[in-house]
């Protein structure tokens, strides 16, 4: 039985997991971050590392103990190794590169957005490749045609801001509080979604890129105007995003042929209007709709650990001199998208 240690420290969580070669979990801890960071009302970076360096340590221990293993007894650790900030990710890359080497083990870095990209598949043994992936996150926002482990074709992307970026600056404009997203969803729940003229950007133009910049600046006006209700605010904005996202989404599955399964990860992925809406989409186009449970769209390490399991499948091992990275794409060769900026 294969056994993978992962280890994922990319933003304001800290988590450990022991993931089996055919896709069990035996063993899954995670600390957060949202008290140290609430009064900032988004991460702050030096006091994510800070947190992070605290409790590694314990947490892998747990884990470890959880699963009723000795480091000796895995066959490999498995870290992030971007992107994301930077400072967190180079605690969890260190600290799995001083593991592997004190238990002379391989050590497998992955990209964090390929441990979103794949976490579908430890939820769903079953699913097969290529896949169309629409990745939404804090950071992130792109549609990625899933070819195998490794491969990984970029169809689209935001030319600006991720829509997980626009739920959390929605709720610091409406003083929700943070973590962002979720609070956006309870507050849109008593709303109307029709209340607030907000834009769509990018709707029905030919590439499937994705903008929201202009969406946050277009909320913004509406909490400063005065006019309307901050649950009518969160509902409008929340649908607004539905639409952008849906049909983006809809242009790239147009264009896509031969893939198996319309597949959501990611933090946003577990916005519950976002998912139906996703899924009447894959009904129409006759896919199944694939989505994480909700644990495994956030931030975590068993789909790290995952991740590790199928690369170490493929013989995708690294050196310990592997850096860490801040940006790390998981298509390389895609060309930029018109019109985009640096976080594209």
């Amino acid at each position: 039985m294969t056994l993978i240690l992962g280890i994922e420290s990319s933003c304001d969580e800290t988590a450990a997991a022991v993931v089996t070669g055919d896709g069990r979990v035996l063993a899954h801890r995670l600390a957060g971050q949202e008290s140290e960071h609430r009064p900032f009302g988004g991460v702050v970076p030096e006091i994510a590392a800070r947190a992070h360096v605290e409790v590694l340590a314990p947490l892998v221990g747990a884990a470890l103990a959880d699963a009723g293993i000795a480091l000796a007894d895995v066959d490999a650790v498995a870290a992030t190794a971007g992107p994301g900030l930077i400072g967190g990710v180079m605690v969890g890359l260190v600290t799995s590169k001083a593991l592997a080497m004190a238990a002379d083990k391989p050590l497998i870095a992955v990209n964090h957005l390929e441990g979103h990209a794949l976490s579908v598949r430890l939820h769903d043994r079953s699913l097969d490749f290529p896949y169309l992936l629409l990745l939404v996150s804090g950071g992130h926002c792109q549609l990625l045609r899933v070819d195998g482990v490794g491969r990984y074709r970029r169809l689209a992307t935001t030319i600006d801001d991720a829509a997980g970026e626009a739920f959390d600056k929605t709720a610091k404009l409406l003083g929700l509080g943070f973590p962002g997203g979720p609070a956006v969803e309870r507050a849109a729940a008593g709303g109307d979604p029709r209340a607030v003229p907000l834009p769509r950007p990018l709707v029905g133009t030919a590439d499937p890129h994705f903008s929201f910049a202009g969406l946050k600046s277009a909320v913004a006006r509406a909490a400063q105007s005065g006019d309307f209700g901050t649950a009518d605010i969160a509902a409008s904005f929340q649908q607004a995003v539905v639409d952008c996202l849906v049909d983006r989404t809809r242009r790239a599955l147009d264009a896509s042929d031969g893939v198996t399964a319309l597949v959501v990860a990611g933090g946003v992925a577990a916005n519950g209007a976002i998912r139906e809406a996703l899924e009447r989409l894959a009904t129409d186009h006759a896919l199944p709709f694939v989505a994480p449970p909700l644990w495994l769209c956030t931030d975590n390490a068993a789909m790290i650990a995952w991740a590790g399991a199928e690369r170490l499948a493929a013989g995708m091992l690294d050196d310990l001199d592997v850096p860490a990275r801040a940006r790390w794409p998981l298509d390389p060769e895609a060309a930029p998208a018109r019109g985009a900026g640096v976080k594209a």
